[in-house]
């Protein structure tokens, strides 16, 4: 058995819902014991962005916003998408400055993740944004932010005690204390 060959078959494949930001698929497959199976497989048009701004003073920035699907307020680092095709470093520039108005001077890419790839192919790039300069924050219609200046150290507190959930988030800020050696 080769581990890197793909062990499942498709034998149909069909897009029941699609938007401007994801796409469904519903499977009929041959599982790699041989049986039948389904599978439904969520597609995102955009590459997830995260971006852990850090200010001369050791202190990151937090975006708060009401999150629809978890009806709850969630706190997270800065984040968005990057439509297929695009660079994402120019994407995470223009996350960062739309939600939290900053600009970095410095960009360090730090990792790359799969959210949760049981049931999608959602792929998130991560980035330490340093030499930060305050301007205007532009947020989305959609959007209704509220931003916090706290140390990186509390962030990463708020991680381990379940306060920052967003997954993209804990991975971002995770690395970044590991990499600060914090």
């Amino acid at each position: 058995m080769n581990p890197t060959e793909n062990p499942w078959k498709t034998l149909t494949s069909n897009v029941v819902y699609s938007n401007n930001w994801l796409q469904i698929r519903h499977e009929e497959v041959v599982t790699p014991s041989g049986t039948p199976g389904i599978y439904g497989v969520v597609s995102f048009r955009n590459k997830a962005v995260v971006v852990v701004p850090i200010d001369e003073a050791g202190y990151t920035y937090l975006v708060g916003q009401y999150r629809y699907p978890l009806e709850e307020y969630s706190w997270e680092v800065p984040e968005g998408g990057s439509p297929l095709g695009t660079d994402i470093l120019e994407s995470a520039k223009r996350e960062l400055q739309e939600e939290t108005g900053l600009v970095a001077g410095k960009w360090t890419k730090i990792g790359r993740i799969h959210t949760s790839n049981s049931a999608t192919d959602e792929e998130g790039f991560l980035f330490i944004a340093e030499d930060l300069v305050q301007g205007e924050h532009a947020p989305e219609e959609t959007e209704q932010l509220q931003i916090k200046r706290v140390p990186l150290t509390e962030a990463v507190e708020m991680v381990m005690k379940s306060q920052i959930t967003d997954a993209l988030s804990v991975c971002a800020l995770l690395m970044v204390a590991r990499l600060k050696q914090l």
